[in-house]
Formats: C-alpha cells, structure tokens, sequence
C-alpha cells in the first residue's frame, strides 16, 4: 500500500546537488556518478520526491566512491509528488506514477547499463521504487536488491525473488509494518534478510536532516549495510 508516511518529511529538491552529472540514460533523464570503467553498477530508484532529492544523491556518490557506477533515474517526468498540492492527493499522483510503468521504463536502463560493459547490476529501491527492484529481481534483470522501508511490496512478489535480496525496514512505518517484513524473510527462495530498525519511520534512509545526528546515524548504518550487500553480491 501507500500512504501518508510515503509524504512524510519530504526533501528540499535541489537538480544541482550532487557530485555527479545528469544526462539522458536509457530514455530518461538521470543523476549519474562513479567511472564508467568501474566492475560493477548500481541502479537506485527514489521514493515518490524523485531523483533530486539531495540525499538520494548524496548516498549515489557514496555509493560510487567505493567503485560503482551509478545511475538514478528521473522516473518522475519532472513531476515528483507534491504534498503541497492538496487537489492531487497520494493515490491520485499515484495513478500518473504506476510501478508498473516504472518497471517498464527501468528495463531499457538496465539495458543500457549493460551496454556499458556491466556483467553485474544491483538495484536498491526506496518506499515506491522498492517495489520497481522487486519486479527487477523477479523478472532476473539484476544480481542484487536493496529494498529500504517498501511500499506496495507483497509476500506474493517477494516469493518469486530471483537475486540476493536485503530488505531494511523501519519500527514505526504503517506502510510496511515489521510484522509484515518479517514474513518477508519467511518466504524467500534466494539468499537475503530482514533487518528493522528500532526508533525510526519509513523514508529514514534518505528524508533524514543532516544537521540532526540521531537521524544520520541510523541512515548511514542502513547505507552501509547496503554497500555491504552489493560488496557481497555485486562487487
């Protein structure tokens, strides 16, 4: 499902942020970093706020300066939820925004990654782009998923999950409750785990306030599990 927690504390975009450079990948415009000659790529799909969310791209250039290559793409359309516009609530912006559609459009970017010379492809998907990584590691498209608190993920799409999947989840999220990841972890067929994280709310991995410490401190602690991960099944 989704939900007013996928809206909660949404982040000051900013097109400029980031050490990386945008440019259209795929057919869509996207936010990429790291050397093109790296061994491996990652592909991070955001939340509703899309790919200039500045903490997105802060964590793509973490992510590549450990030797990726990364790519986030845009697809928002240049039309990332706004929860200021009360006229177009959640479910109704959802409805311009499936997941299915941005499955769709994530295939020729991984084709495109792959054109690149990537053998080795891992996908982290946050709130609405975990359930596009889903689809991904399904279908068999990447080696390696990163779900951080899912939104519209079910026990029925984790069944079919064909790549080494980690699943990092939030104690206080209406969206995707433990109870319901911990079952996650009671149905896979591949490798993978579950971790919750005490004290936080869904989005706590990327709509966190820099300046606040007790917020940084378990974000990063999920994006290093994150680069432990793909260090384990992408690297």
């Amino acid at each position: 499902m989704a939900g007013p927690q996928c809206c909660d504390n949404p982040p000051a975009l900013n097109p400029n942020s980031g050490e990386g450079i945008v440019e259209e990948f795929g057919g869509l415009l996207s936010y990429i970093t790291g050397s093109s000659g790296s061994k491996a790529a990652i592909l991070l799909v955001s939340d509703v706020f899309g790919f200039e969310a500045p903490n997105l791209r802060k964590l793509a250039d973490k992510i590549a300066a450990v030797g990726y290559y990364v790519v986030v793409p845009e697809f928002m359309h240049g039309d990332p939820y706004d929860p200021n516009n009360k006229e177009r609530p959640i479910m109704d912006w959802i409805k311009d925004h499936g997941v299915d559609k941005g499955f769709e459009e994530a295939k020729p970017i991984v084709s495109a990654i792959k054109s690149r010379c990537f053998s080795t492809i891992g996908a982290a998907g946050f709130c609405w782009g975990a359930k596009v990584v889903v689809e991904l590691a399904k279908a068999g498209y990447i080696q390696a998923a990163v779900l951080c608190h899912p939104s519209l993920v079910t026990i029925d799409d984790i069944k079919e999950v064909k790549a080494p999947i980690a699943v990092l989840g939030a104690e206080i999220d209406q969206i995707s409750p433990p109870e319901l990841l911990k079952q996650f972890e009671g149905v896979l067929s591949v490798e993978g785990f579950v971790k919750i994280f005490p004290g936080v709310a869904h989005g706590w991995t990327v709509r966190y306030d820099v300046a606040d410490k007790k917020a940084v401190e378990p974000a990063e602690e999920a994006h290093q599990d994150m680069l432990g991960w793909f260090a384990k099944y992408v690297k």
